[in-house]
C-alpha cells in the first residue's frame, strides 16, 4: 500500500520510521556523513510504501512497517521543477520491485494529481539504467555529492 502525505499529515511513528530508514540507508549503509535533516521535509509530499502483509497497529498509532519511501520536493527547493529525492527501499527487500512500484505511482501522482509536466532528480550513477527504464533522461555531467557519484536526470510527461 502506498500513501502520499504532507509533512503535517505524518504520524509521529511514521516520521520516526522515515528518519530511521533514511539514516540506515544514506548515512550508515552508504557510510556518508551529511545533514539528512535539511529543512526541506516540511514542504515535501512524503510517499510511503507499507508492507502489504502486516495489518495496521491495534492502537492505530502507525500503519504497517514502512518498506520503501521517497519525497516529492516542490519546484525551487532543489531544481527549477518538482523533484524526487531520498528514494529508498529497505535493504532486505531491494530485489522485490518496490522501487519501481513506488516510482511509477509517484510519477503518476505528479502528472495526474499535481498536474506537473516535468520532474528532475539527482540519481546515484549506478542507478542510471533503472531510472532510464522509467523514462528518465540524463541532463548533466556526473558529479560527486557527499562523496557518491551522481547525475541529474529528468522526465517530461
Amino acid at each position: 500500500m502506498i500513501k502520499f502525505k504532507k509533512f503535517n499529515e505524518l504520524t509521529n511513528h511514521e516520521l520516526y520510521e522515515i528518519m530511521r530508514l533514511r539514516q540506515e540507508v544514506f548515512v550508515l549503509e552508504q557510510t556518508c556523513l551529511y545533514p539528512d535533516l535539511d529543512n526541506l521535509d516540511q514542504d515535501c509530499i512524503h510517499v510511503i510504501s507499507y508492507a502489504k502483509s502486516d495489518p495496521p497497529a491495534a492502537d492505530g498509532s502507525a500503519a504497517a512497517p514502512i518498506v520503501a519511501y521517497l519525497r516529492i520536493l516542490p519546484a525551487g527547493a532543489v531544481f527549477d521543477t518538482v523533484a524526487i529525492g531520498r528514494v529508498l527501499v529497505r535493504e532486505d527487500l531491494r530485489k522485490d520491485g518496490l522501487a519501481r512500484e513506488l516510482l511509477v505511482e509517484t510519477l503518476n501522482y505528479i502528472k495526474n494529481v499535481l498536474g506537473e509536466k516535468h520532474v528532475k532528480l539527482s540519481a546515484q550513477q549506478y542507478l542510471i539504467d533503472f531510472y532510464k527504464s522509467l523514462g528518465c533522461n540524463i541532463i548533466s555531467e556526473g558529479y560527486l555529492e557527499d562523496g557518491i557519484p551522481h547525475i541529474d536526470m529528468e522526465i517530461k510527461f
